[in-house]
């Protein structure tokens, strides 16, 4: 994923209304009239956050009928998710290297006594 999708995406789910909104359609397609439901505020509001959404490439609007759903884009996910994965695995060694050092440091401890 390019730098400047990653920076799309994460810029549209740092909005807690937006992640929201991806919660929902991770169940499946929904029309903007169901995806506005739980929140308080106007269709057009409603209609602004799916459009930066859109803009990312993490949705994408269908054209079944008159209703045009909303969906889930998978493949950008599956980006963000092997960008995160690499974060993930090194903080992983990091932590472990401090867990040897914690107990290095508890067993050195434990000599001195």
């Amino acid at each position: 994923m390019s730098t400047d999708r990653l920076s799309l995406a994460f810029s549209a789910l740092a909005d807690p209304t937006r992640r929201a909104i991806v919660a929902r359609l991770a169940l499946g397609e929904a029309t903007v009239s169901e995806l506005a439901a739980p929140f308080d505020m106007s269709m057009p509001a409603v209609s602004k956050h799916l459009r930066v959404l859109e803009r990312s490439g993490l949705i994408e609007q269908s054209q079944e009928a008159q209703f045009r759903p909303r969906r889930l884009r998978p493949e950008p996910f599956r980006e963000l998710a092997g960008w995160m994965e690499e974060y993930r695995r090194f903080w992983d060694a990091k932590l472990d290297d401090l867990d040897a050092y914690l107990k290095e440091i508890q067993k050195e401890d434990g000599d001195e006594r």
